[in-house]
């Protein structure tokens, strides 16, 4: 289709898409700019857009003002056991639902479902009763504990078993194979692209995760950095330089694994959701 467009509409929609480009950096610009300026020229009418001397001490004042190595500690900590958990257990499920019969299974597909519709902070307060029965309040683990299983997960993961064919799980039976060995050795694979979206997508949610980390956890030392960052903004909040710096540090690691995981990430997007 894009072939057919003339070549005016075509220079239409590059400049409609590095104008979209443009205005989806900006912030990140005026953001890393803003870390390098000093709290007058931040609050100066009007905004000056660059620093006349970038200040790389920012940058060291909101590492030592906060424990950042506590923080990164416990998000990388979260982030591996919940992309670990979510892609084992939404990958079992989904081929389940998509590939076996057992009774019931229309009833835990809408079970899976209605989870996807309700607002996540209605699981708030049931939650937070789980992790205070445990044991797991103010720790790493109750950090960790309501993203070990995803609704989300399962959905995605049943939509795409559902576009690979059953004349694979019949020749594997043909041949001998147990539902174990259909699942681990031919289903499995074939799901390589859309379990590593998985893994992307709720290694994000977990980078994000803001509220869940306040409400648990009390201690600074046990928070993750979306929760830190809230910390240094309720301490400095006229600090801008301080704040924007504080924010540039915990960005830079998930920046790092979008461009290690690019491929990966478009691949199972495009493959998830256009097949």
């Amino acid at each position: 289709m894009y072939n057919k467009l003339t070549k005016t509409q075509k220079t239409i929609i590059h400049i409609l898409l590095i104008a979209g480009s443009l205005i989806m950096v900006l912030p990140f610009v005026w953001m890393i700019l803003t870390a390098g300026k000093t709290i007058p020229e931040t609050t100066s009418i009007p905004p000056t857009l660059l620093p006349d001397s970038f200040q790389w001490e920012n940058f060291t004042r909101a590492w030592n003002v906060l424990p950042f190595l506590d923080f990164f500690k416990n998000t990388f900590l979260m982030i591996i056991v919940r992309v670990i958990t979510t892609t084992v257990f939404s990958t079992m499920a989904a081929f389940a639902l998509a590939k076996l019969e057992f009774p019931g299974k229309k009833l835990f597909f809408w079970m899976v479902l209605t989870q996807l519709m309700i607002p996540p902070q209605i699981y708030m307060t049931p939650h937070y009763l789980y992790a205070q029965n445990l044991g797991l309040l103010d720790t790493v683990a109750g950090l960790i504990m309501p993203g070990v299983v995803s609704a989300f997960g399962t959905f995605l993961l049943r939509q795409y078993y559902m576009q690979l064919p059953d004349e694979l799980m019949e020749a594997a039976i043909i041949d001998g194979a147990s539902i174990w060995q259909v699942f681990w050795k031919v289903y499995f694979p074939l799901a390589k692209s859309g379990i590593v979206a998985l893994g992307i997508f709720t290694a994000l949610n977990s980078y994000k995760s803001l509220m869940w980390p306040l409400v648990v956890n009390i201690s600074q030392e046990k928070l993750p950095l979306s929760a830190g960052l809230a910390l240094l903004q309720e301490s400095f909040l006229n600090d801008y330089p301080l704040l924007m710096a504080g924010t540039v540090i915990s960005v830079v690691p998930i920046i790092i694994l979008y461009i290690f995981f690019q491929r990966q990430f478009e691949e199972g997007i495009s493959t998830t959701g256009g097949k």
